[in-house]
């Protein structure tokens, strides 16, 4: 595989989607579009990909040089730690362009703080950092789009994709309320705070299942600011989409480019816009299976964090567990596999 060939169509359809003249042609627009953000995560990979090489080319130019055979014995080592992460690479690469976006193994997952302030914001961030160790446990991949941090580090709001095998079937019980109850750590008299935060889970749709007109949306591009920590790159511009029928506003802040930034931002509206279809939908269900299925409902509380107790407790399958600091290290399985089961 030529790997400079994918350098340079990339580019050449970053051009391309820079042209303000081709969002007008909404096929022709999808069609790059989706090449593009295929591209990109190739791209991300084939980067890796050269600091691995150039390590390898490093520590081979050690092995010609240096005469000391404890240091020789270690560039050897070194060498073939790379050359396998090298192929690993590769592999990656491949797959990745090889790859078409299979239903069910892409999801955009937003959280936001609820009631209860700062606390509610460092609950936000604990929940995303449950999901970020339990994504890394599954070898999945993950890229934050958004995120809006408090002064103590917390998270107001905070958007990412996650991309692999099952994601979708795995994480979609997660959206709904989420409620924690614990002393927070600034609470000098010892008083037990209940906080929430908002979680929801979006299959992330196909071009073809959702269509935009490109005179619904107004596009303003801006500097991130704030604190944003390694979330925000404040060197290149934010994109924030508007879609004026619904009123649903998407930004993005982390990609290198704008370009980047705006696939972003378009492809979580998408997702947003398919869920709208996919609720009114739903409506038309029996009463009864709504009951059933229930994970679509944003506004009920389906589990609460107890830390005194040391229990975290599903309402909507009436389970619990404990060893909650274990459950935020990521180990969730337990939990989803009876969810599964129950809510099936």
């Amino acid at each position: 595989m030529d790997f400079n060939e994918i350098e340079k169509e990339y580019f050449s359809l970053q051009e391309k989607l820079s042209n303000p003249e081709l969002v007008l042609d909404n096929k022709k627009y999808a069609e790059i579009s989706k090449r593009f953000s295929l591209l990109q995560k190739a791209i991300e990979r084939i980067n890796d990909l050269k600091k691995v090489q150039k390590e390898i080319k490093d520590n081979q130019e050690i092995l010609k040089k240096e005469k000391d055979k404890e240091i020789k014995d270690l560039a050897e080592e070194e060498i073939k730690k790379l050359e396998k992460k090298e192929e690993e690479l590769k592999n990656e690469i491949e797959k990745i362009i090889n790859s078409e976006n299979s239903s069910g193994n892409e999801v955009l997952i937003e959280i936001r703080a609820g009631a209860g302030g700062e606390e509610a914001a460092l609950f936000a961030k604990d929940l995303f950092e449950m999901y970020q160790k339990y994504i890394q446990k599954k070898d999945w991949k993950m890229n934050v789009l958004f995120c809006n941090l408090t002064d103590l580090g917390g998270f107001k709001e905070i958007s990412f994709e996650v991309i692999g095998e099952g994601v979708e079937d795995c994480l979609k019980y997660e959206s709904g309320v989420h409620r924690v109850q614990r002393i927070p750590e600034t609470e000098k008299s010892g008083r037990i705070h209940t906080s929430t935060a908002s979680v929801v889970v979006l299959p992330k749709p196909k071009e073809s299942d959702i269509q935009i007109n490109p005179e619904d949306i107004r596009v303003d591009v801006f500097r991130a600011s704030g604190p944003g920590g390694q979330y925000v790159n404040r060197r290149e511009s934010a994109v924030r989409i508007t879609h004026i029928p619904t009123g649903i506003v998407v930004t993005s802040q982390s990609a290198r480019t704008q370009v980047a930034n705006r696939e972003n931002a378009m492809s979580v509206l998408r997702a947003r816009l398919y869920d709208l279809q996919k609720e009114k939908e739903e409506k038309e269900l029996s009463k009864e299976k709504k009951e059933k299925t229930g994970r679509r409902m944003r506004a009920e509380k389906i589990r609460t964090y107890n830390f005194p107790q040391d229990r975290i407790t599903d309402h909507r399958i009436k389970k619990s567990w404990g060893h909650i600091e274990e459950i935020l290290q990521g180990d969730l399985d337990p939990i989803i596999e009876a969810l599964k089961e129950g809510l099936k």
